[in-house]
């Protein structure tokens, strides 16, 4: 797919956490004019918890209405099931969404697809301007139908980071053409020639003959001029532009190119060899925006004199009013950062995905001590579960952030659970959607980019509060001076 460079956003809202940045936040970015993009990471339990919740403002219900009647019954089942009126009693548990597999159960299946067209619909209610969604390659099982649920609502751009992307864009033509699909997932301790996939078939999913989507522009997220090669090497994986992501920004950092090496405070040591050649980004002939630190007026205005469509901005947009983040975590970053309490930490443990993750050490998250020795081991969301070989030949499903004894007895390595956290429902419990269990609600954990001091000081003003409209407004503002 081609697109001339006045199609082209200039700004690219990161799609962050788990629901931070959720259909409010994309919908004011695109109604901007920029690429306003949701997260696509467990938009199932997200769905299901704010029906539990009573559907607060009628949201969902809203979405839900509109589904092209080819997913209405679908949507109809959804609701029947998690619909909550009025909401859980105090202190009650959500209901339990079942966890991804390799063959997901219908009811699962329904609800991926539903909630990513409920997302994506209602990030572009009432506007004309471009959304996007965001997904992980860490996370495969869920990939399928959460594209699909976003094709249903017309999403115009798919982003994908951490890992290799290559199979998305043979996914976007076919479930664009109605097709069955199947996507590979990786599975370790598999043999040569083991191959297991997620499929999805439209047809069989609705029950009816899936329809003609258009098809959205796919972007890699990418940290080195050696994955765009690859990826660019063969038609069927070439994506049409790419994000590239240095290692300030906020979340999953690319891990350092070589030997781990740590510096003195524990964080893994960056160097030339994770530098990426702009100029062979810009020789490739793809569009690209660049990712990390650019949250100033001049930093944009540079990333287009190198070549660049724009940039790619997190932390902003992440601390901004119509943000998902919790008001009272967001709040007190706000008030921390200034004062220089607020530690930004490459984390090269926390995430059980394996790749450095940033935490922002706020009291009562789990970037406290206390609080992440206090927190009971649980695995009951998986997102980030690695399928593995059981001895039976059969898929099994473990996390180094589950239980210790439980994923030591499916084969892993006692000393891949050190220091490991449970993100799955720490990013739930950020975007205020947080489990009970016996001794209280999950804590959250917080992500933000290095920048987020400047990114305070140049947005929040007197009030300490600004909007996705500000960030807009202030990073453009350069762009044609």
């Amino acid at each position: 797919m081609t697109a001339t460079s006045e199609q082209l956003p200039v700004l690219i809202q990161g799609g962050m956490g788990v629901a931070i940045s959720d259909w409010r936040l994309a919908r004011a970015v695109a109604q901007m004019g920029q690429l306003g993009v949701v997260s696509g990471t467990a938009l199932d339990v997200v769905a299901a918890r704010r029906l539990g919740d009573g559907d607060p403002g009628g949201h969902m219900r809203r979405a839900l209405s509109h589904a092209p009647a080819v997913l209405a019954p679908l949507a109809q089942r959804v609701l029947d099931r998690w619909y909550q009126p009025g909401g859980r009693r105090p202190g009650e548990r959500y209901r339990a969404v079942p966890m991804a597999r390799v063959v997901p159960s219908k009811t699962l299946s329904e609800l991926m697809v539903v909630a990513s067209f409920a997302e994506v619909w209602l990030a572009k209610e009432g506007h004309d301007g471009p959304v996007g969604v965001n997904l992980l390659e860490k996370v495969q099982l869920p990939t399928p139908h959460t594209i699909y649920g976003a094709l249903l609502a017309g999403v115009d751009y798919v982003l994908m980071g951490a890992g290799i992307p290559a199979q998305i864009p043979a996914l976007l033509d076919d479930l664009s053409r109605g097709l069955a699909c199947d996507y590979r997932i990786s599975v370790a301790g598999s043999e040569p020639g083991d191959v297991d996939v997620v499929h999805l078939d439209p047809t069989d999913l609705l029950g009816v003959p899936a329809p003609q989507l258009a098809r959205p522009r796919f972007l890699a997220i990418i940290a080195s001029n050696t994955l765009a090669a690859f990826l660019m090497k063969d038609p069927a994986t070439t994506p049409d532009g790419f994000v590239v992501e240095g290692p300030t920004a906020g979340g999953h950092n690319a891990p350092p190119r070589g030997k781990l090496q740590l510096d003195e405070r524990g964080e893994p040591i960056y160097g030339a060899r994770d530098e990426v050649d702009l100029d062979k980004m810009a020789a490739a002939g793809l569009p690209f925006w660049l990712a990390g630190g650019y949250a100033d007026p001049v930093k944009v205005r540079e990333a287009l004199s190198v070549g660049a469509a724009g940039v790619q901005v997190g932390t902003a947009f992440a601390l901004c009013d119509e943000s998902g983040l919790r008001d009272d975590l967001r709040e007190d970053a706000i008030r921390r950062a200034p004062a220089g309490q607020l530690e930004i930490r490459t984390d090269p443990r926390a995430s059980p995905s394996g790749f450095p993750f940033k935490v922002a050490t706020l009291p009562g998250t789990v970037s406290d001590d206390d609080v992440y020795e206090q927190r009971r081991r649980v695995c009951d969301l998986g997102y980030l579960r690695t399928s593995y070989r059981k001895p039976d030949g059969s898929v099994g499903y473990r996390c180094p952030s589950e239980p210790v004894e439980s994923y030591v007895a499916k084969g892993g390595a006692i000393e891949d659970t050190v220091g490991r956290k449970c993100l799955c429902n720490g990013l739930m419990a950020t975007a205020g959607f947080a489990q009970e269990r016996a001794g209280g609600p999950e804590p959250a954990i917080v992500t933000l980019g290095d920048d987020v001091g400047a990114v305070i000081e140049a947005f929040g003003g007197p009030t300490g509060h600004w909007s996705a409209a500000d960030v807009v407004e202030q990073l453009l503002s350069k762009v044609h001076a």
